[in-house]
């Protein structure tokens, strides 16, 4: 069930009436709720629902036990946890990559079986939700929550198959309620017009901008590298660029948005990752909720920057592979976490700044001069790079792409439209926060009718630019 659907529509519109019914009721509301959330997830496929109902009983399970136990016995239950929730990705996502890699890798002296696996929707996402439960119950920063709260917590449908990453502590509260007495979310005054303006912004993000630069630029030049010429090239590079963010980010506020709605807040998943002037910024901008994640729950569990430069890097490289191996069960994913931990590693040699606690000086909106623009050039363009590995379905397509950047003839003409619309959206991002904040206020004060009205002629307006029909989201996969 796609957001930008008419079948999305109608399920949210039942949802939203049964919520605004039951948002008195707690106990009623929360199993409503979840009972819409495993609709919403089965509708690829109702056996999913399973494995996340197991997931769900497994990690309530595992965190009372963490907060009855003490010293050993409490890590070695909070290990167990661990490594249970990762076992179960591992064998739904990476079991077909490991084994063809290992038989690749032995040949014909040892074959491993293949197993027909069906990946789950959004599993990733999930999954490392119900890792930070568990690890922040052992690290006592939030006590074990009842299971039907915790259900709701893995199952919630905005964000369930393509995140943000919302941490236990984050959700729970505003789950029980301001007051901590268990009334609904809902009890607190919802932003409509914030929740409105996300809803618009991400549609025309998805529908208009990503789904025009892929089926126009981005797709047919990566499906036939070694036709297209040196320009074609770079503005396919630069197109893939916008589209994953207008794709992913379209995503997020679209589900940050139908949230709000419902009475939740989510934290931030982007700002601005392309007026970044280093890679240690753009992971500060880009799918900030994974950046933090890995940062809290996998690059200080190895000890962060403790321990000497060398150490240091190879926290940065580890955590960044395996953050690209997060993304997908293909060595391509594997190589561009890897191109990010290097630039992080070379980072952090060149300035001995400390990744976890420096924000780049030149990052305030009016502050520019040479060196913040060639720092942004570099930043943008070891990013761009890296995409073309990220997109490639295989390194010998990446491999051609980024050979014919250099080599390739320059002929080929250029699509003038997606131009603009590349440097448009550039161009949004570095606009400056306090102008867009001027903005949002003023949309914010207008009269409730004229914002209707106005989402209203948006969303015509968004089905007229869009193509027939939607294809996926980028995340879905992941």
């Amino acid at each position: 069930m796609l957001f930008p659907t008419f079948t999305f529509a109608s399920f949210f519109l039942i949802v939203y009436c049964g919520h605004m019914l039951l948002r008195s009721r707690p106990l009623a509301w929360k199993i409503g709720i979840l009972a819409a959330s495993y609709v919403f997830y089965g509708w690829w496929n109702w056996r999913l629902c399973g494995l996340i109902v197991l997931s769900t009983v497994a990690n309530w399970a595992f965190a009372k036990a963490i907060a009855e136990r003490r010293g050993r016995a409490r890590k070695n239950t909070v290990r167990l946890a661990v490594t249970a929730n990762l076992s179960m990705l591992g064998f739904f996502k990476y079991h077909h990559f490991f084994v063809d890699s290992f038989n690749q890798l032995f040949g014909e002296a040892a074959q491993l079986p293949f197993v027909d696996v069906l990946l789950p929707v959004g599993i990733s996402f999930y999954t490392f939700q119900a890792i930070s439960y568990v690890v922040d119950v052992h690290r006592r920063e939030i006590t074990p929550a009842p299971l039907l709260d915790v259900a709701v917590y893995l199952a919630f449908f905005p964000q369930l198959v393509a995140g943000p990453i919302v941490r236990a502590k984050e959700f729970l509260p505003q789950l029980r309620g301001e007051t901590g007495r268990g009334d609904a979310p809902t009890s607190n005054v919802v932003d409509v017009s914030e929740a409105a303006w996300l809803i618009g912004r991400g549609l025309f993000k998805k529908v208009v901008i990503a789904t025009y630069l892929a089926d126009s630029v981005v797709d047919p030049v990566f499906a036939a590298p070694n036709s297209a010429g040196r320009l074609e090239l770079f503005q396919a590079m630069y197109a893939y660029a916008i589209q994953i963010y207008a794709d992913f980010s379209g995503y997020t506020d679209i589900a940050i948005g139908i949230a709000l709605l419902l009475g939740f807040r989510f934290p931030q998943n982007f700002d601005a990752p392309y007026r970044a002037l280093s890679i240690q910024d753009f992971w500060r901008r880009w799918h900030i909720t994974l950046s933090n994640w890995l940062r809290d729950y996998l690059y200080i569990s190895l000890g962060g920057n403790r321990g000497g430069s060398l150490r240091t890097y190879r926290n940065l490289m580890l955590t960044m592979v395996l953050g690209g191996l997060w993304h997908g069960a293909a060595w391509t994913f594997v190589v561009w976490g890897a191109i990010h931990g290097g630039a992080l590693a070379v980072e952090r040699a060149l300035t001995g700044r400390r990744p976890e606690t420096t924000r780049a000086s030149s990052t305030t909106d009016r502050n520019v001069n040479i060196s913040t623009v060639l720092r942004w050039l570099v930043t943008f363009h070891v990013v761009c790079v890296a995409w073309v590995v990220f997109r490639a379905e295989n390194f010998a397509q990446a491999g051609d792409f980024l050979t014919g950047l250099l080599t390739a003839p320059l002929t080929g003409s250029l699509n003038w439209l997606a131009v603009l619309v590349i440097l448009a959206a550039l161009g949004a991002q570095l606009i400056p926060r306090d102008v867009a904040a001027q903005v949002r206020q003023w949309s914010a004060e207008v009269d409730p009718l004229v914002q209707g009205a106005a989402l209203g002629v948006w969303i015509v307006l968004v089905a007229l630019l869009g193509p027939e029909g939607v294809a996926p989201f980028i995340y879905f996969q992941f």
